[in-house]
């Protein structure tokens, strides 16, 4: 068979699939093109893929750019200690607005994940030896910018989940020594259930422990690739049981294609484990890589969303397009009650 270069390169494709033969010739109209096949004549239409164009964000979704003293000064502190932000290796949209009022949530263990999540930014690969000096420059950090409420999450250290656990008990310390009455919320990953790690990181006694739910079981082999919908709740759930008096935490996001009872049903599970704090915000695909958006939500969706789990006995509750785990932390602490942390003399 041979294809004459002529042809558009859309109708060589029809040409491929149909197995017509020689005697390609363009019409009067210049977009038509003629084939024989078993002895008949086909008409062949030329057809160009028209482009997407992408539409424009909804008014609740823009954000400003991030620009300002406050924030260069953070990216600098941040880069002279050697240390990574969430803020950035996930690319939150908040960024610009959280780090002009000096607030950034810390990313410790490295930048590199040793699970790959369809829905996060943050960077895969092999990741480097723990660092151990890292919670002494995170307290540093968190002192220079006079922090009242620190957030400290990590990547996942599915290589060394008791040295992980380590390293989040040693930062509350540190935070504690080197802020005094900084409240400390960690965000921890799952440590694949295993309790002595759990039960570390409990006993440094965060005044918030997180543990993100992110989504509804049915999605998470695709969305939360290595990770358990149930071991997500049995660390909750023992959480609570090992520190009663700890608030804890948990956040899920929207448009994936979810469903709304098998979301209900999600915030049901976390109220029956105790979990005092629910995040709900849009997931906003960070590249084609990534899982597609199913949909967006709009704010009336997030209002429902947050009157319905407020009914299942949560603390507080957090709904919108923009919100994610720490946005605005230190405001969904106050909203519980939780008073500053206690000064360590």
């Amino acid at each position: 068979m041979v294809i004459r270069e002529l042809l558009p390169r859309s109708c060589r494709r029809i040409a491929v699939v149909w197995g017509l033969e020689t005697g390609w010739k363009p019409t009067a109209a210049g977009g038509l093109f003629r084939a024989r096949y078993n002895e008949k004549v086909i008409d062949l239409v030329q057809i160009e893929p028209a482009r997407r164009i992408p539409a424009p964000k909804p008014e609740w979704l823009r954000v400003r750019a991030p620009m300002g003293e406050n924030y260069h000064d953070l990216k600098r502190l941040a880069r002279s200690l050697g240390l990574h932000t969430v803020c950035e290796s996930a690319q939150c949209p908040n960024i610009g607005e959280c780090w002009h009022h000096k607030t950034a949530t810390f990313m410790m263990l490295g930048n590199l994940c040793t699970r790959r999540c369809g829905f996060c930014a943050v960077p895969k690969g092999r990741p480097e030896p723990i660092d151990f000096d890292e919670p002494r420059r995170v307290g540093d950090a968190v002192a220079k910018l006079g922090l009242l409420h620190a957030v400290v999450t990590s990547v996942n250290r599915d290589d060394d989940l008791v040295g992980g656990a380590r390293v989040f008990a040693m930062v509350i310390d540190e935070i504690r020594r080197q802020a005094p009455g900084c409240r400390v919320e960690v965000l921890i990953p799952d440590f694949q259930g295993d309790r002595e790690a759990i039960r570390i990181v409990v006993e440094a006694q965060p005044e918030i422990l997180n543990h993100n739910t992110e989504s509804v079981p049915r999605l998470y082999r695709v969305v939360r690739s290595g990770a358990r919908y149930e071991r997500s709740l049995e660390l909750l759930r023992y959480a609570k049981e090992l520190r009663p008096d700890g608030l804890t935490k948990s956040g899920v996001m929207v448009g994936l294609g979810e469903e709304t009872r098998e979301l209900l049903e999600v915030f049901r599970d976390l109220a029956r484990v105790g979990c005092d704090i629910l995040t709900i915000g849009q997931y906003l695909r960070p590249s084609r890589d990534h899982v597609p958006m199913a949909r967006l939500y709009t704010p009336r969706e997030f209002a429902e969303l947050k009157a319905e789990a407020l009914k299942m006995g949560f603390r507080h509750v957090e709904s919108g397009p923009l919100v994610r785990s720490s946005y605005h932390a230190h405001e969904q602490a106050a909203a519980t009650g939780l008073a500053a942390a206690p000064v360590v003399a």
